[in-house]
């Protein structure tokens, strides 16, 4: 009789110290979280470095509205939310196979790669519009995400809630500012 032979069958763990690994789902390292932070602080420096390039003239002529917030506070705003995105693709990405995990994974890549177009559109090709347009594509990928991601982990999907607030609150920003200066952009 092999140690495996000797685990009854009821369905419960084998006595004592005999391990039998969990097949049902499968091994994923924890250290996957890092190709998601990598993933986002790739788009996040690539950001960063056309948003610099980008603050010129251009945009310190630009009419914005009293809520616009300082440029210091948008480093930390989106390194925090950068982090909960990485963390609930990879709560997403640790759950077993399944069509609707292979689903929200592309559908958090896809929200990805809106987010990493919004500062080359804003900053560096000065079309405002264009870029709320790809706020309003991006916005209908998160919802879109979180409803998916929400049905497989509860924490996945509401782990994106502050980074859906913000980008609602960019998209505002986003406006206003066409409005304010619609004679010359």
């Amino acid at each position: 009789m092999t140690p495996d032979d000797s685990a009854p069958e009821t369905g419960h763990d084998p006595p004592g110290d005999i391990l039998v690994p969990d097949r049902s789902r499968p091994r994923r390292s924890r250290f996957g979280i890092f190709r998601f932070l990598g993933a986002t602080a790739a788009v996040a420096l690539a950001g960063a470095r056309v948003t610099r390039r980008g603050r010129g003239f251009w945009y310190r002529m630009l009419r914005k509205p009293s809520f616009n917030p300082p440029a210091r506070a948008f480093g930390p705003v989106w390194t925090a939310l950068y982090g909960l995105m990485s963390w609930s693709a990879y709560r997403i990405w640790r759950l077993p196979d399944s069509p609707e995990r292979t689903h929200a994974l592309r559908i958090w890549r896809a929200q990805l790669a809106l987010n990493a177009l919004w500062s080359p559109l804003f900053f560096g090709k000065h079309a405002p519009r264009a870029a709320l347009l790809d706020l309003a594509a991006m916005t209908t990928a998160i919802v879109a995400y979180i409803k998916i991601a929400a049905k497989l982990d509860r924490l996945a999907g509401a782990l994106m809630a502050p980074y859906l607030g913000w980008v609602g609150f960019a998209g505002i920003l986003n406006g206003a500012i066409i409005r304010r200066n619609r004679a010359w952009i």
